[in-house]
């Protein structure tokens, strides 16, 4: 198998250059050339294995360069106690009758991002040793407050790279800003724009596009790579943990065999959801892919209408990992569904970065039935952590309060009853002033940040993880902020590059 551009086909690389490459050299993001697929027999013998076991059989339907050894030195290393605090790295909590959340975050960071991004690193160092780089890889990141602490825990120290990442700076969780900006590992670098986040993963896009640029960096010994879920790398590691779902609920009756499931992912940059349906054509039993946005819902207007919109007040809102108004991974979605026409790419995209919109064509509009879009507004959010809390003693965090109010939605409308698997994207521990807002702000209003984590801990009967723990004390090391005109010129200040 190889990998293609979304924006030329005949563009192919193996996927050990994907993932070093990161992005197209025309702006394009990889895709593999052919679905793999997978049986139902191959899932129920996934059952009993260890979660590195079932990584290491999706990786190999994927990343056919590499050898046996390979995939597995980077399964081993990534999906182990020693970065995960439960032995089945992903839990499976039965919420409802019939309702499942996916448990994402029992990472070092706490939250989904670190499924992908544990792995990534070992990837990386592999498919850069296989394609004989000599140049250090230069990781550069856009983060709307997730992706960029898990990535910089992930690269830390690790021989051969360093990572830059951008964040807006009034655009994050207290906790997620102190995650990153305390960030251990002399390769490490952080930085908080004045800015949103679509205009620090503008300004990343643009550096990697500028080829001047990469001709300096390659002079001094540098190349870029990214860990945004842009790259292969991030996107084929979040398709395991749906087979993982869904060979779980097997192995443990919950659903029978060939039965079809329903996901809900809340999204905002669209690579979860994205991996949801690679899981669907590999070949897992999934029916309905239901897309939860926040305020900022451009992809539940998109399929409404098949109009894609960015051009609309940004909000910013208590769930900021999907406060996203250009969801890059939704060009891969684009390509699929347009019969892989890079021509028909291009056009949309060149649309998108010209007036801000496109329109899909109603042929494509038709290929997009196995996705419901809904949203959540901030209110329905709060009272959904709630209810759940009232009703349950389950504590969500605001992303996964998103995905769960819209999945009532998708309910109430739809009438289906089939079972459902909520991803749940983050720990409430990111998230405790909104969390704790939500089940009693009277009460909880007046506390300070880690007050608010003990509490949380208190009404929940859940142990505060290490990663929140660590940070109570820990000294700030990142302190740059810059505008977003004055990126590329910082990274270029930190690569010591003029």
């Amino acid at each position: 198998m190889f990998y293609k551009s979304t924006r030329n086909s005949e563009v192919k690389v193996s996927s050990a250059q994907a993932i070093a490459q990161g992005i197209s050299e025309d702006g394009g993001l990889f895709v593999p050339s052919e679905i793999p697929a997978i049986t139902l027999d191959d899932i129920k013998a996934l059952g009993e294995k260890s979660y590195a076991e079932r990584a290491f059989f999706v990786f190999s339907k994927y990343l056919t360069d590499f050898t046996e050894a390979e995939i597995r030195y980077c399964v081993e290393g990534a999906y182990n106690t020693k970065n995960f605090d439960t032995d089945n790295i992903a839990e499976l909590a039965h919420l409802f009758d019939g309702t499942y959340m996916l448990e994402l975050w029992h990472g070092p960071t706490c939250a989904f991002k670190d499924m992908a991004l544990s792995i990534l690193p070992y990837l990386m160092t592999t498919a850069a040793k296989k394609n004989h780089i000599k140049n250090d890889i230069v990781i550069l990141t856009a983060t709307s407050g997730d992706t960029g602490k898990a990535a910089l825990a992930g690269f830390a120290d690790v021989p051969g790279t360093k990572i830059i990442v951008f964040y807006p700076k009034n655009g994050v969780s207290p906790i997620q800003e102190k995650q990153m900006v305390t960030q251990k590992g002399d390769n490490t670098f952080v930085v908080g724009i004045h800015g949103n986040f679509d205009d620090a993963q503008s300004g990343v896009k643009a550096i990697f596009g500028n080829k001047a640029l990469a001709e300096e960096l390659n002079k001094a010994g540098y190349q870029f790579s990214s860990a945004n879920s842009i790259n292969i790398g991030r996107l084929v590691p979040q398709v395991v943990y749906y087979v993982y779902a869904y060979a779980k609920l097997l192995e443990s009756n919950e659903i029978k065999d060939g039965e079809t499931i329903n996901v809900v992912v809340p999204t905002g940059n669209f690579g979860n959801i994205l991996a949801a349906y690679y899981a669907k054509q590999l070949g897992v039993p999934i029916g309905k892919l239901i897309c939860a946005s926040n305020d900022n819902k451009v992809l539940y207007d998109f399929f409404q209408t098949g109009e894609y919109d960015r051009n609309r007040p940004f909000i910013l809102t208590t769930s900021p990992s999907m406060d996203i108004l250009i969801s890059s991974n939704l060009e891969r979605l684009l390509y699929l569904i347009s019969g892989s026409d890079s021509a028909k790419d291009v056009e949309l995209m060149n649309a998108l970065s010209k007036d801000g919109k496109y329109t899909i064509t109603d042929a494509m509009k038709e290929k997009l039935e196995d996705f419901r879009g809904y949203y959540a507004t901030e209110g329905e959010a709060a009272q959904e952590i709630s209810k759940t809390f009232q009703d349950t003693g389950y504590v969500m965090d605001t992303h996964t309060a998103v995905a769960a109010c819209a999945y009532e939605k998708y309910k109430a409308e739809s009438g289906d009853e089939t079972k459902t698997v909520i991803a749940s994207t983050a720990s409430p521990y990111k998230f405790t002033r909104s969390v704790m807002d939500a089940i009693n702000a009277e009460k909880y209003g007046r506390m300070s940040d880690f007050e608010l984590v003990d509490e949380l801990s208190t009404i929940s009967g859940v142990n505060v993880p290490k990663a929140i723990e660590e940070i109570r004390t820990a000294p700030v090391r990142h302190t740059t902020v810059c505008d977003a005109a004055d990126m590329e010129k910082t990274v270029c200040s930190f690569l010591e590059v003029e």
